[in-house]
This record gives C-alpha cells, sequence and structure tokens, in this order.
C-alpha cells in the first residue's frame, strides 16, 4: 500500500474535481491540499458547494472527473473507514439510545474497545450525560454526541460539516477548543462554516463561491493579499476583483 499522500505532509489531495448533478455542474474543477495536523477552514455562503466538496473527500459522492486523495488512498477506499471520520450538519445520532450506548454503537462498527468509548465522551464533555437517552438532550448536547462518533475511532482526518450551526456561542468556543486540542495532537481538521468569524480560528482557509474557490491560505495571508480589516471584508474584495465569467 503506497501512501502517496504523506511525502509532501498532506492529508488531502483535491486534483480537478468536477461534480455534476442533472444539468447542473455543482463544482467544475476544483484543485485543493490539505495540510496535516492543521486546521483548515472551508467558508462561504450556503449553497456555495462545501458538503459537496467534503462529500467528494469523505468518498459518498459521484463525481464526474477528477481525483481525490485521502492519507494516500482514493477517496472512499474501504480502508479509510477507521482513518476518516465525518460530521454532517444534522447530528447522527439514535434519539432511542443513550450517549453511552451510540457511542459504542459506532465503536463496534470501528472495531475499537471501551477505551475508545470513555476517551470520547471525555473530549467532547459529556461524561456527565453519559447514561442519559441522546433524545432527552439539548440540541448541542447531540452535535457533541453526533462529534463523538466520528472520534472513536480516533481518526487522523476528521471532516466536520457545519459543526457550530445553532450553537450558543459559549458551546461554540468549547467546540473550538477541542477541535485545537485534536489538531495538537496530529489530527486533520476540515471545517466547513458560513460564519466569518471563525475564520480566525483556522491555520488555513478556503474560500469558496458558487461552486469554485476565490483563495485559498493563511487568514493574514489572506487579508495581506486584499487589504482587508477582517475575513468578511477579504471574501468581499475577492468577490468584487473576480471577474463575474470566473465564478459562475
Amino acid at each position: 500500500m503506497t501512501d502517496i499522500a504523506d511525502p509532501t505532509g498532506l492529508a488531502v489531495v483535491v486534483d480537478s474535481l468536477r461534480v455534476e448533478r442533472g444539468r447542473a455542474t455543482v463544482l467544475p474543477g476544483l484543485d485543493l491540499e490539505v495540510p496535516r495536523g492543521s486546521i483548515t477552514g472551508l467558508l462561504g455562503p450556503s449553497g456555495c458547494g462545501k458538503t459537496t466538496l467534503m462529500r467528494a473527500i469523505v468518498g459518498v459522492q459521484i463525481v464526474a472527473a477528477g481525483s481525490v486523495t485521502v492519507l494516500g488512498r482514493p477517496a472512499g477506499a474501504p480502508d479509510l473507514r477507521r482513518r476518516v471520520g465525518y460530521v454532517t450538519q444534522a447530528p447522527s445520532v439514535y434519539n432511542d439510545l443513550s450517549v453511552l450506548e451510540n457511542l459504542r454503537y459506532f465503536a463496534r462498527i470501528v472495531g475499537v474497545g471501551e477505551d475508545h468509548v470513555a476517551r470520547a465522551v471525555d473530549q467532547v464533555g459529556l461524561s456527565d450525560h453519559a447514561g442519559r437517552l441522546a433524545g432527552r438532550l439539548s440540541g448541542g448536547q447531540r452535535a457533541r454526541v453526533s462529534l463523538a462518533s466520528a472520534l472513536v475511532g480516533r481518526p487522523e482526518l476528521l471532516v466536520l460539516d457545519e459543526p457550530t450551526v445553532g450553537l450558543d456561542p459559549v458551546l461554540r468556543r468549547e467546540l473550538w477548543t477541542t477541535f485545537h486540542e485534536l489538531a495538537r495532537a496530529g489530527t486533520t481538521l476540515l471545517v466547513s462554516s458560513h460564519v466569518m468569524d471563525e475564520a480566525a480560528r483556522c491555520d488555513r482557509l478556503v474560500l469558496m463561491r458558487d461552486g469554485r474557490i476565490l483563495d485559498a491560505g493563511t487568514p493574514s495571508g489572506l487579508l495581506d493579499r486584499t487589504g482587508a480589516e477582517d475575513i468578511e471584508g477579504a471574501f468581499l474584495a475577492l468577490v468584487t476583483s473576480t471577474p463575474k465569467e470566473a465564478i459562475a
């Protein structure tokens, strides 16, 4: 087994990715690289193609052309199931099971033991609620159960689709603290958001609009290139400076 992403320190390599839905082209040919051990923020308005790109990376999206390499393997390869964690926008939990029962179920799927379950519960701060039914938890707590389900296999790559949407500021801050702890431990995170103020929490940013990547780089680099005071201003500057036909 050859790990073709390792020599360059990249967790994800997207090459000329094209995705079509019916007669519409959702992604017209994207190129993207995600470094290992980093938090890369995928930012852009709803409907810009963030979720489609993430689905392609985790291997559940039909693609028309191009390639996606994840941890040195083709996206969706069976041996990536334990190495890649994916958290969708809607919490992926069973409401009639307790927190522990949910995590034990997912632990069996990826073939790990009780120690992984206990660690995942602790990582998301739900130790005091481990015995409660998921259906009786708050929306934010259920989102954390969903995150723990992805963490239980200790993935090398964690793909998070709008993980903080609808959460209060305190919980958002707590989750971002967890994300940074994971990155420091070596996990690569790809986090999508349409909330521009979360950009400063990322190591790298990828700004998207209408299925295309407007720019990618560090937050400070984006501000320097656009002369903007914040990421929202940088995004608007990129939109106005990019010819309409280039992002249509």
